[in-house]
């Protein structure tokens, strides 16, 4: 049968792991899609690293343009990253009749809409299982294994940076600055890790899966994204005391009045499986009606283990090229002109469990003052610890976790308990989800 002609955008870290991966398992590969799969165009600007992890069987160029109009390639493999010229090449594939796969999360979560509807309109496909979790094959499992629940909601450790920090935090003692410079040297970390520390990244990954889970439309502008800049190691030693772990988590939460769409430092009960989720890997978490919970845990980066989710995608796309588009899978699980109206809720309007720590003065009355506050906002208390003052000293820390409340109320009152003249500074605030 005729082969399938792919085109390749970017042979970096990605692109080379999949031209390997392919190459090396071509006739298994053949015999699950059912005709062969080639890559016989790459682009990239440097042509010479190019021609190293190629050979010579490929044609070469430094044009991607000329690869989503060429007639000859079928499916096109969008790695370039980023949203802009990315945004374009894809856009002019479909327009050019071609198949897309992508490992591009920013490019889907912030265009997503854009480009599955032109994807829609023109008959092909964009396929982006790497886009999320390595190679977990997430996006499927969402997608298709779990079509008979209604998802209820899922939290994931999709970013392996931020979870090899705080892992070396916790294992460690050591501040945050210190176990990022070691992140960078080690490689799990990019020279400029904004995107990680500050759960940009994680925050495109959860809006993608949200969307798929909810059958609702890309909403990123709407998440609240925090990061573990400011995270300090005490808190990482008394949510340990306490019982928990602390993960960077990507939420989405369906409710009848929106859709929940967060990123955060959660303390998670130490007990949970995800919660046991060390270093670089990732993992997801996801609830439905039916099922229940069910665990998927990988490698979330790296060469082979996200070329692994590409050319699952290169499969599934061939087998179903010439497929009648109103018979394949939709690209957010549920058919296009049966996506719900549902906004993503401001995070005031969040529901969740604390942790708040507060430094106080040591004398009668002040832990009466601070309880007495929050049984005002309705909150109540779970678990408490208060420090012995060290010596010499007349304040001390205050550990609280509190049952669930609505996130206004929280802000309310850790607003009233730091005005409080026993307190001094700011109140620590962590989300805490039981999952």
């Amino acid at each position: 049968m005729k082969p399938i002609n792919v085109g390749l955008l970017g042979i970096g870290t990605v692109g080379g792991g999949t031209f390997t991966v392919l190459k090396r398992n071509e006739e298994e590969i053949t015999r699950r899609a059912g005709r062969p799969i080639r890559i016989t165009t790459v682009a990239d600007k440097n042509l010479v690293l190019a021609r190293e992890v190629a050979g010579n069987d490929v044609k070469l160029t430094d044009d991607a343009f000329s690869v989503v109009t060429d007639p000859e390639i079928d499916i096109v493999i969008e790695l370039i990253g980023g949203y802009g010229v990315a945004r374009e090449l894809v856009l002019k594939a479909i327009e050019n009749g071609k198949h897309v796969v992508t490992a591009n999360k920013a490019l889907l979560a912030v265009h997503g809409n854009e480009i599955f509807a032109a994807a829609q309109e023109k008959g092909v496909m964009v396929a982006f299982e790497a886009a999320v979790a390595g190679g977990i094959p997430i996006i499927k499992a969402l997608r298709e294994g779990l079509s008979a629940n209604r998802i209820q909601w899922l939290a994931g450790i999709i970013n392996g940076t931020t979870n090899f920090i705080l892992s070396e935090m916790r294992d460690r003692g050591l501040p945050f600055a210190d176990v990022l410079k070691e992140a960078q040297a080690l490689g799990y970390a990019e020279a400029d890790p904004t995107f990680d520390i500050e759960g940009v990244d994680a925050a495109h990954k959860a809006t993608i899966m949200s969307a798929i889970a909810f059958g609702i439309p890309m909403q990123f502008e709407k998440a609240h994204i925090e990061g573990i800049t400011k995270l300090e190691s005490i808190d990482i030693t008394y949510a340990e005391q306490l019982g928990y772990r602390i993960k960077l988590l990507g939420i989405a939460r369906k409710r009848d009045d929106g859709v929940e769409l967060r990123v955060h430092p959660t303390l998670i009960p130490a007990k949970r499986l995800i919660a046991n989720v060390e270093g670089p890997m990732n993992a997801v978490l996801v609830q439905g009606d039916a099922v229940g919970a069910t665990l998927y845990y990988g490698k979330g980066a790296g060469a082979e283990p996200t070329a692994s989710a590409v050319i699952a995608d290169l499969v599934d796309v061939t087998r179903l090229h010439t497929a009648d588009p109103e018979h394949r899978v939709p690209h957010l699980a549920f058919q296009p002109d049966q996506l719900q109206d549902l906004s993503v809720l401001p995070i005031e309007e969040v529901i969740t469990s604390y942790y708040l720590r507060m430094r106080v003065e040591d004398q009668p009355g002040a832990l009466a003052d601070i309880t007495r506050i929050l049984a005002d906002s309705g909150i109540s208390i779970d678990a408490l610890i208060q420090k012995e003052p060290a010596e010499g000293e007349s304040q001390t820390d205050i550990i609280m976790l509190t049952h669930q409340t609505v996130e206004k109320n929280a802000n309310a009152a850790i607003a009233r308990i730091e005005a409080l003249d026993v307190v001094e500074g700011k109140v620590t605030r962590l989300r805490l989800e039981t999952l």
